[in-house]
């Protein structure tokens, strides 16, 4: 990091000798101003690289290159390019002032100045450079840092999705799909076969974004994923959200808390079992076949995990008719913001998925009615959506 206090810094660049030693008197009664004199404009970009001056001054009239020109080549310079150039001229005509500072000049003294003055404006833009170079570097080591987190953050997130069950085509079908918004966000969703005859399934959504609610989503997920929760029945919904609502009390995970769904599928009895941690209501397309099929919502809710313990939690189960299929995602999912600053509701989303054909999958046409809605490119908050066909 450059310090403030490091020496001025002045290269001189005049082809008069006679000015070159008047200048050097001059700043001598500054004994922090170290002094470089160089009598050829052509080399004076080499010279300013060697020495890094804080300043340069510059003469307007020189033999092999001209002093406004230099101006524009210091400009085009990268190593010399923010460097102060305080114009040392004989003319004092307006017209060459401007053009002078049209061409990058950042002052303009006629020569000789006097001492007390020459010696103020070194120390006043040798500062205001220094200052520049410190605000240049702390905005690279930002930057540095930034992009180091969000490399981070990123590998976070394919870790977190890594972890996501495969999709399942035959049999009891399910897909899913995940979409974090531009942070890191907290949901995570799973099933599997707890046995031949019972199908779980839970999507869960930690509040806020961040690192702290990918971490504790993957702790919950984890829990789920090995089934640690003691005293826990994993074929029962509200087994399930008590247990997890004992292991993740906010008090013990600093604060943050989680909404949860959780159902139980038994494939002998076609029996589908669910209860809900303050989650969005999940949605039942059911009847004797697709074509006939019609929507239900399952309205059942529960407190939130974490908010207090020995919470008891609703189970509630229905028998699936022939051809069933179940929707449970998150609030990401219909809690978006349209071009006239409204949010759409969970009404409005639940009419849109009704109105799906049913003789088919049907998660791209939901996320592409959802995209319709949105006025922004990206998500306010982490979208999860899981189907599944019985």
């Amino acid at each position: 990091m450059i310090d403030i206090t490091m020496p001025i810094r002045v290269l001189l660049v005049d082809d008069q000798a006679m000015i070159g030693e008047a200048v050097r008197r001059m700043l001598l009664a500054d004994p922090s101003i170290e002094f470089r004199y160089c009598a050829s404009s052509a080399q004076a970009i080499a010279r300013a690289i060697e020495f890094k001056p804080t300043v340069i001054l510059q003469d307007l009239v020189m033999p092999e290159i001209d002093g406004l020109t230099m101006l524009a080549n210091y400009r085009a310079d990268a190593a010399t390019r923010e460097i102060p150039v305080i114009v040392l001229s004989t003319k004092e005509e307006p017209k060459t002032k401007a053009e002078a500072f049209t061409l990058g000049a950042s002052d303009y003294l006629v020569k000789l100045p006097d001492p007390v003055e020459l010696i103020a404006r070194v120390v006043m833009h040798s500062r205001g450079y220094v200052a520049q170079l410190q605000r240049n570097q702390a905005y690279a080591a930002l930057k540095r840092s930034e992009e180091h987190l969000a490399e981070e953050l990123a590998e976070a997130a394919r870790y977190l999705r890594s972890l996501l069950p495969a999709k399942i085509e035959k049999g009891t079908t399910a897909d899913w799909e995940f979409i974090p918004c531009a942070e890191l966000g907290g949901d995570t969703l799973g099933y599997e076969w707890l046995d031949e005859d019972h199908f779980s399934m839970y999507l869960l959504d930690v509040c806020g974004h961040g690192l702290k609610a990918a971490l504790l989503s993957i702790s919950a997920m984890n829990v789920m994923r090995n089934r640690t929760l003691p005293n826990t029945d994993f074929r029962s919904p509200a087994s399930v959200l008590s247990g997890m609502n004992e292991a993740f009390q906010m008090d013990r995970h600093n604060f943050m808390y989680f909404t949860m769904w959780y159902s139980v599928y038994n494939r002998k009895t076609r029996q589908l079992s669910y209860a809900n941690a303050g989650h969005p209501p999940a949605i039942l397309l059911g009847g004797p076949s697709a074509d006939a099929a019609t929507m239900q919502v399952l309205t059942e809710h529960g407190l939130i995990v974490g908010a207090m313990p020995g919470v008891t939690y609703n189970e509630v189960s229905l028998d699936l008719p022939p051809f069933a299929r179940l929707y449970f995602f998150s609030d990401g999912l219909f809690e978006v913001t349209r071009p006239d600053d409204t949010m759409m509701t969970f009404e409005e989303f639940a009419e849109k998925v009704g109105n799906l054909p049913r003789n088919k999958p049907a998660l791209a046409d939901i996320l592409s009615a959802v995209r319709a809605e949105r006025a922004r490119d990206d998500f306010e908050d982490d979208l999860s959506i899981v189907e599944v066909t019985f």
